[in-house]
This record gives structure tokens, sequence and C-alpha cells, in this order.
């Protein structure tokens, strides 16, 4: 197992290179950081100089190298356009995104798993129904719309709850956490259902169920334990797109995360910031496919043999 760990790392090492080379050219062509910093009414000549001093004038991949071993070598990322260095500002924000996705993705699981399981057991009976229409209609509802009501009813007309930012307190997390967890709850549901109906009807189970074993047992330890795979896939995804900062929601509600100053920086054509975001979110959305990729082997063991022989 430890081979097929290391193997992982060293297949995602060209994959990341790949991926913050793209981003490092995308970003430069958001727009001109010489022209943001000296003002629309510089000329030309001072433009020119402003893009000397910044590096700019020299070709993608000798900025890409240049940055990439400051990165790698130093821990350098870079700074912002207003003498801010990205690490320390990642660092400063990364906190808030994790409590959101952390705290979302367990109310998720809370929801999510047990209304699955339901709707499974219940197939095509009113409680299905139920639960099923309701997964829909959270799947299908926008976040940004969802927030806004939520700032309004809460905020505006109950006053109960902060309409924005991170101040510490549960009040603040709350709200965020409800409409960030509403679509990842609504698939997992559905993932979770699918999962567990292919199970149900499995051979294995009736043969369970005839030496005797109580249908809790059934359910919980053996239809659950072989459809956790795709749940865990699926668990695992959206924390992933979590931790990579929930752009909208950290917008709608001010939150402090990566993904809104992610936003900002790429609206100001400061792309070092930007880049050094994309990138470090790369690395940890990685990491988590890889630790799901683990998980795997500790929930059915041939996958964990096939693991041992590879």
């Amino acid at each position: 197992m430890l081979r097929y760990f290391v193997k992982r790392v060293l297949t995602l090492v060209p994959i990341l290179l790949v991926v913050a080379f793209l981003v490092f050219w995308l970003m430069g062509q958001t727009g001109d950081p010489a022209r943001t910093m000296a003002g629309e009414t510089a000329t030309e000549e001072q433009l020119e100089m402003m893009r000397e001093e910044l590096g700019l004038n020299t070709p993608i991949a000798v900025r890409f190298g240049r940055w990439l071993s400051d990165a790698v070598l130093r821990g350098d990322f870079g700074e912002s356009l207003y003498g801010k260095d990205c690490w320390q500002e990642f660092a400063l924000r990364f906190p808030h995104t994790l409590k959101l996705a952390i705290a979302s993705i367990l109310l998720t699981v809370v929801i999510a798993v047990p209304f699955g399981i339901i709707s499974a057991v219940k197939q095509n009976s009113w409680v299905d129904t139920l639960l099923s229409s309701t997964a829909m209609l959270g799947l299908s509802m926008p976040t940004f719309w969802m927030g806004m009501l939520l700032i309004v009813l809460f905020s505006v007309q109950l006053g109960w709850l902060p309409s924005g930012g991170d101040d510490g307190s549960i009040y603040s997390l709350l709200m965020p956490m409800f409409c960030s967890a509403v679509n990842n709850a609504a698939l997992v549901t559905r993932m979770t259902r699918s999962s567990m109906v292919d199970q149900i009807r499995a051979d294995y189970l009736r043969t369970a169920r005839a030496k005797g074993v109580s249908e809790k047992k059934v359910i919980l330890k053996h239809a659950l334990k072989n459809a956790l795979i795709p749940i865990i896939t699926t668990i695992g995804t959206q924390l992933s797109f979590l931790i990579g900062g929930t752009t909208v929601i950290e917008t709608v509600f001010s939150w402090p995360g990566v993904g809104s100053y992610t936003v900002a920086s790429i609206r100001s054509n400061d792309f070092m910031p930007a880049t050094c975001n994309v990138v470090l979110i790369s690395i940890l959305t990685a990491v988590i496919l890889l630790v799901v990729d683990m998980l795997y082997a500790f929930v059915d063991p041939r996958i964990k043999a096939r693991y041992k022989r590879g």
C-alpha cells in the first residue's frame, strides 16, 4: 500500500506542474498589472518602465521558472501589487475557508446519509418520493438566491443572525454553512439512495435475512458498508470543492475566505495572489482526493489487497 501511495504522489507532481503553469499563464492574460498600478493616465513610457520593474517583459517560461523556484525552494509565492506577501495573505484567509468547508461537509453528512438510507429502504413509498423531491429541489436551487433569502429573513427581518463576515461566533457561520450544505446534501442523498438500492437488491442480503440477522444490522452493517465507496467519493469531491473556496457563498455573505479574495484579486488584475491561491488549492485538492483513494482500502478489503499487489 505504501508503494501505491508513493506512486500516486509521484504521478501528481507533473500534473500539478502543468496546472501551475496553465494558471500562471491564464492569470497573466486577465489584464495588465502595470496599467493597474500606474493608472489610466500613465504614458506608454511609464507603462514600459513599470512592466520592466515587474518583470513582465521577460518570456512567460522564464517568469514561471523564476516563480516556481522561489515557491519550491524558499516558500516565496511572490507579492501582490500592493506589497502584500501572497503566502501570508493565503494563510490569513484559508482558516476561514477551512472552517466553513468542514462545517458544511459535516452538516451534509448528518443530513444526507440518513435521508439516503431511509429513501432506499422505503423505496417507491411516499417517504421516498418526499425525500427524493426535497433532494431535487435542493440540488436545483441557486446558492446565491438562497443566500439572499436567508439574509433577508434572518438578518433584515428577524435580526437573529449577522448578514455577513466572520466574527468567530457560531452565529456568523450558520447561514453560509447551511447554504453551502443544501446543494451538497441533495447530491449526497441521491448518491446514497442509488448506491443503497443496488445493495439492498443483492443476493447476499437475502441470505443474511434468511439466517436471522436483524433488519437494522442488515442495512447498517452489510448494505451500507458495501455502498460506501461511491458515497465517500462524492463526499470527498464535495469537500475538495469547498476547500477551494465557495466563491459564490463567500461573496454573498462577505466571508473572508480564499474564494472571495481570489475573485477580488482577478478583478483588480493582481494575478500573483490569484495564482498563488489557485495553485495551493490545487495541491490541497489533489491531497484530498489521494486520501479518498486511501480510504477505499479501509472500506473494501479487496481494494486493499489490490493496493498491496500493485
